[in-house]
């Protein structure tokens, strides 16, 4: 595996409508922020999502583990922090982690794998892609 120095973290509130009737964030909405997060990471090194499918290039999530370790509830502030690490020579790896604030309590550890793929099958990233992940 193959780590660099680009990483980001990016702040949010839990909205009422994000909780389920026990009073905690429902479990999909975790994937929710988690993408967010990838996102404008990625969008924060100059990545566009619109411009790499108009090259016939697409990022897609291949897997997602989530490990949940403390639920949020309605009006929780919360930081997701991520970096980026390789596995072989297509994926691309977020780690990303959850916590809640300001008392930094963990809530949720997950790992989301994804690759490019151009028309459909995976590929290398390119070498201009790699260079603004840190590569």
């Amino acid at each position: 595996m193959m780590e660099n120095d680009c990483q980001g973290s990016l702040e949010f509130d839990v909205r009422d409508y994000e909780c389920d009737i026990q009073g905690v964030v429902n479990n999909a909405n975790y994937q929710h922020y988690l993408e967010h997060a990838r996102h404008e990471l990625l969008i924060s090194r100059e990545i566009s999502f619109s411009g790499l499918h108009a090259e016939g290039i697409d990022l897609i999530v291949t897997r997602v583990e989530i490990d949940y370790k403390y639920p949020l509830r309605s009006h929780d502030k919360f930081v997701v922090r991520t970096k980026i690490s390789r596995e072989g020579h297509i994926r691309l790896v977020f780690h990303q982690e959850i916590y809640r604030l300001p008392d930094e309590k963990p809530v949720v550890k997950a790992k989301v794998t994804g690759v490019a793929t151009k028309n459909g099958r995976p590929v290398a990233p390119g070498e201009e892609l790699l260079a603004k992940l840190g590569f």
